[in-house]
């Protein structure tokens, strides 16, 4: 479905993002015959997880979803679409504001199911802002869209399964892994793999993924290199050892998009994991009439999970609520492997350590973390120094910030990503007092 050529549009279903939690629930709610619109800021549907680029395709669950919405004529999917906010809509209906390269619109609903993901956790050491240092999954996704890296040796650090998923794909284009450091100790790891068996799927995955390099009780403490990195301090086994490398990807886990769950006004709760997500209930309803929420946004728990949690959602959003019901212990299934990543690859507080003073901590407005720690909180340190108030807007210093001095993040303003003047425009009627 392209955009409309009104400046605004309505369905009775609004699905935001298109990853696995977001076409499960398009599937499931499109045999009602009700208007489905899924929206997703990459140009093709599939997420983080089932990114498609050049040097990527989608796995065969994804391309088997996304062939059987093609044959439903009541689904649109709009890629390269970013929500901007909610606004109000004719006659006080629930609507948000989106944008795509070409224009901007006001899309009305019915039912809004947010499907937002979630995003890596970026943590603050030195030289982490040299180029040639990434997120794990964002080499991912780099690789994918066709960035060259054949050759190039690569040190991928961090915590959880997404180091050897980074590693499975720079390996598959050439790379050479001289390192994969796992927070988490051996013991950590042994214990996660013993109860693989319960989830047949994940053992077999895991095998596949097999690392010889896997190094635990292994974190980054520092990158070096003048104007491109070339080498990285790793601290393995209690000792520090110099490597090497073109790039190194870090990923400490993911955090939960709740943004515009939030701007809505929609209830965030703390899970029993640090996490701020979207609190649900049974059939993944928020705690705002006509607001459904699904998938990593609610806490992350990988594509299985969301699936499940989108299924219900989908069903619930045009009243079948039978059919949801069936969805439940599916989705207990896979919340109990959610709790099992949690509980083995959680974050060691020693990382809490990594930056020194001197080291940028909000990297768009150059804030040290010296100048950071002498606030008590977030609206003290955003007043008197800046930080969050750069391109990011505090997505990538403020995850850092709540995991290295407990600060809650920052509440996220309208709109939610940068615009357009004339998309903006649109939202004011010239007729109106001033």
């Amino acid at each position: 479905m392209t955009p409309p050529e009104s400046s605004a549009a309505t369905c009775d279903v609004l699905i935001v993002g298109a990853g696995p939690a977001g076409l499960a629930a398009a599937l499931a709610a499109a045999p009602s015959g009700a208007r489905i619109v899924v929206l997703d800021d990459n140009p093709r549907p599939g997420g983080q997880l089932w990114r498609h680029g050049p040097c990527a395709r989608p796995p065969q669950a994804a391309e088997r979803m996304l062939k059987a919405l093609e044959g439903q004529a009541n689904v649109g999917i709009q890629g390269a679409t970013r929500v901007l906010g909610p606004v109000a809509g004719e006659g006080g209906a629930q609507a948000l504001l989106l944008e795509n390269p070409e224009r901007g619109w006001t899309q009305h609903f019915k039912t809004l199911i947010l499907c937002t993901g979630a995003r890596e956790r970026l943590l603050p050491f030195p030289g982490w802002t040299l180029p040639g240092v990434t997120g794990a999954g964002g080499l991912q996704a780099l690789i994918k869209g066709g960035l060259p890296v054949r050759g190039q040796r690569i040190v991928i650090a961090g915590s959880g399964p997404l180091l050897l998923a980074a590693a499975a794909t720079a390996r598959a284009h050439g790379a050479q892994i001289v390192c994969v450091a796992e927070q988490a100790p051996l013991k950590s790891l042994a214990a996660f793999a013993a109860h693989l068996p319960r989830w047949p799927g994940k053992a077999w995955q895991a095998l596949t993924l097999l690392e010889p390099r896997l190094c635990t009780s292994s974190h980054v403490i520092a990158a070096h290199g003048q104007d491109q990195l070339s080498a990285v301090t790793l601290q393995r086994n209690g000792r520090q050892i110099q490597l090497d490398c073109e790039r190194l990807a870090c990923g400490f886990g993911l955090v939960p998009n709740v943004a515009l769950g939030q701007m809505l006004g929609c209830e965030v709760g703390v899970n029993a994991h640090g996490e701020q997500v979207l609190n649900t209930d049974q059939w993944q309803r928020t705690s705002l009439p006509g607001i459904l929420a699904a998938g990593e946004c609610t806490g992350f728990g990988g594509g299985e999970r969301a699936q499940a949690q989108g299924r219900i959602a989908g069903h619930v959003a045009v009243g079948q609520m039978s059919a949801a019901g069936r969805q439940a212990p599916e989705r207990r299934r896979w919340e109990r492997f959610a709790a099992l990543l949690h509980r083995h690859f959680s974050m060691d507080p020693h990382l809490k350590s990594l930056p020194e003073a001197g080291t940028l901590v909000c990297r768009c407005e150059d804030v040290p973390h010296a100048q950071m720690q002498a606030h008590a909180d977030w609206t003290m340190a955003k007043m008197h120094t800046r930080c969050g108030m750069g391109a990011c807007q505090g997505r990538i210093c403020g995850t850092a910030a709540q995991f290295l001095y407990g600060w809650t993040p920052p509440t996220p303003r309208w709109p939610l990503v940068p615009a357009r003047l004339s998309t903006l425009a649109g939202q004011f009627d010239p007729d109106d007092p001033p």
